[in-house]
């Protein structure tokens, strides 16, 4: 899909074009920024690839691929493509390494810009390494990104509808809408409708389409997660369902979908990503107050409203200092600009800006200028 709309994109996208000017004409040039070094993660390698890799192409880029360790054997799968699709030597480089090997990649004078999406921690030590020479840098890191449930919503249709993006990929995705803002006039009503939706999921074995919960990725992913759950139990929040392993399962690192009620907003569990099966409710008083909720994150990346008022829902999508929002659904549109505010990112991907991330602006002023 990706590179179907890159394709497209390029038959119409202004490589080159000539403007009148304000002292005479010039022609401005948009030229491959070079040799690309892109980094990604295990959580959804092919697609998080693609998201760089096909702009990078389509610009003229080369490219250094290096997959996450945890996850190298669907990029060779796109190496057989790539070879199939007879794509000359040299300009797509798949190099499977462990996470040292990143800074190596970062740290090459004959690489020109890095694309990295993965943890804002590690975003940021990659940041500073591109900063010390110049080197271009997209970002795309992590999330805490709030679903504001407003009092005329209808809950019946809303948790059905939330639920998959808020624990997608058993809460291992930098999208997921992991904290559910409640108006307080309905907040029990949300925390029971999404305690039971939770309850209802079906855990198991990720080769089975029936599985709605799968495993975490590693041993050390669900230690992690199950110090969160620690945490919030600690700091008083209210677990109402989940909270440990579950019994039907006796193989895989899997973690139950776990709720967390009366939470306040400046609890570890509301303010860090937890890269797992963990929501929290949080309730609001009015529209104000779920935005400077919303707005009290290190994060900016995704969100949603939902209410029967559309004016009323753009009106709080303006004010939420977030990349991405959706009305009434969730969904991303691959064919705007997708990316994150604050420590969530620095760029953006898909759409057209995609592309020109992947670009250098040059200008050559042409003769017939006006006397300097």
């Amino acid at each position: 899909m990706l590179l179907d709309y890159y394709r497209e994109l390029a038959t119409n996208f202004p490589f080159e074009e000539e403007r009148a000017g304000l002292t005479g004409p010039a022609l401005i040039l948009r030229e491959p920024v070079g040799v690309v070094g892109q980094i990604v993660p295990w959580n959804a390698p092919l697609i998080l690839t693609m998201a760089n890799l096909a702009p990078a192409l389509i610009a003229g880029c080369t490219v250094v691929l290096k997959p996450a360790p945890e996850t190298p054997l669907d990029a060779y799968l796109l190496a057989d493509a790539a070879i199939d699709a007879r794509l000359p030597a040299g300009v797509l480089n798949i190099v499977p390494a462990e996470r040292h090997n990143s800074e190596a990649l970062v740290r090459h004078p004959l690489v020109d810009k890095i694309s990295f999406t993965g943890s804002s921690a590690t975003g940021r030590r990659v940041a500073a390494l591109c900063g010390e020479q110049f080197k271009r840098v997209t970002l795309e890191c992590g999330g805490k990104s709030a679903a504001i449930i407003l009092e005329d919503a209808d809950i019946d249709s809303v948790v059905p509808a939330l639920m998959p993006f808020a624990i997608m990929m058993s809460g291992q995705h930098c999208l997921a809408q992991t904290r559910i803002l409640a108006h307080r006039s309905r907040y029990q009503q949300v925390v029971d409708a999404i305690s039971q939706a939770a309850a209802q999921l079906t855990i198991g074995d990720p080769h089975d389409p029936a599985t709605e919960v799968g495993p975490l990725v590693a041993e050390r992913q669900r230690q992690r997660v199950e110090e969160y759950i620690a945490s919030g139990r600690a700091d008083g929040a209210t677990i109402t369902v989940g909270g440990g392993r579950p019994a039907s399962q006796s193989k895989g690192w899997y973690v139950e979908p776990t709720i967390f009620a009366n939470v306040d907003n400046a609890m570890r569990i509301a303010q860090e990503e937890i890269f797992g099966p963990v929501l929290v409710v949080i309730p609001f008083d009015d529209d104000e107050h779920a935005v400077r909720i919303a707005n009290d994150s290190k994060y900016g990346l995704s969100g949603s409203v939902w209410t029967h008022d559309l004016d009323r829902a753009m009106h709080i999508a303006r004010q939420v200092r977030t990349g991405s929002l959706t009305l009434n659904e969730y969904r991303i549109e691959f064919g705007a600009p997708f990316g994150g505010y604050k420590e969530s990112g620095i760029g953006r991907e898909f759409g057209p800006e995609g592309l020109s991330s992947f670009l250098e602006y040059k200008t050559i002023n042409l003769p017939g200028g006006a006397p300097s």
